[in-house]
């Protein structure tokens, strides 16, 4: 099946048949629908019946929530084609997928007739980590992502190793502090164990302990200075209750 939200397959009809209007062809639709509600109304066995119609055959798949992963990876990893039907168990098939160490969650649904709608939730990279074989995208958890930077546009904050501490640090910043997280552009650590973390404007240190929620009184010092058109080289977050400003 072909990437980018889905395939499309066109349905097989017999040489030199009638050719039906598009009333007819809305009324014969229409009239499956309802027949269709009318079997899932029924036993268990009223979507077994449903499964055998080729009226409900899969022509198209589509992906939601996917950045980072290719969508015709997802769609190779599914293995349906035009033999599969809307009204298959997901299961295996969500089973495959999640598979990806892309992929956190995925949820797969059915918009008929011939839909299956695949909802991804991805594992988020929080950082470029340097390497041997150079930068890794990496998540929150220390996992390597197969992302290629050089092919998907990632804006990343550098950390020079993988330290799990910036890592998880990052990973809740992203989560919790989105604006914050897109200004970042590096994040490294002092022989003390100290926190840097380095801004476009500034670089901020804290302790090793620091949370988003404490990252987050940066807003509105930031907001002031900017307020009063002064320049900092750094804001320090490691005194309980305060946020000092050294000027450059």
């Amino acid at each position: 099946m072909a990437p980018r939200g889905g395939a499309t397959h066109g349905a097989r009809g017999a040489t030199g048949a009638p050719e039906r209007t598009p009333l007819v062809r809305r009324l014969r639709r229409l009239s499956l629908a309802a027949a269709a509600l009318a079997v899932l109304a029924s036993p268990w066995w009223g979507r077994a019946i449903l499964r055998r119609m080729d009226f409900f055959r899969v022509r198209r798949v589509e992906i939601e929530g996917a950045r980072y992963v290719a969508p015709d990876e997802i769609v190779s990893r599914l293995r349906v084609d035009t033999t599969a039907s809307v009204w298959d168990d997901a299961s295996p098939l969500e089973a495959r997928v999640r598979e990806h160490p892309q992929v956190r969650d995925v949820r797969i649904g059915r918009r008929l007739p011939g839909t299956l709608v695949v909802r991804v939730t991805e594992n988020p990279p929080v950082a470029l980590v340097s390497s041997a074989r150079g930068l890794v995208v990496t998540d929150a958890t220390g996992d390597s992502l197969p992302v290629d930077p050089t092919r998907i546009d990632v804006d990343l904050p550098v950390l020079a190793s993988r330290d799990t501490l910036l890592l998880r640090l990052l990973g809740e910043v992203r989560a919790q502090e989105p604006a914050l997280f897109a200004r970042l552009s590096e994040a490294r650590r002092t022989p003390r164990g100290e926190v840097v973390l380095v801004f476009p404007e500034h670089r901020v240190l804290a302790s090793a302990d620091v949370t988003a929620q404490r990252l987050a009184d940066l807003r509105p010092v930031e907001l002031d200075l900017a307020r009063r058109a002064l320049r900092v080289a750094e804001l320090d977050l490691r005194f309980r209750d305060q946020v000092i400003a050294r000027l450059p």
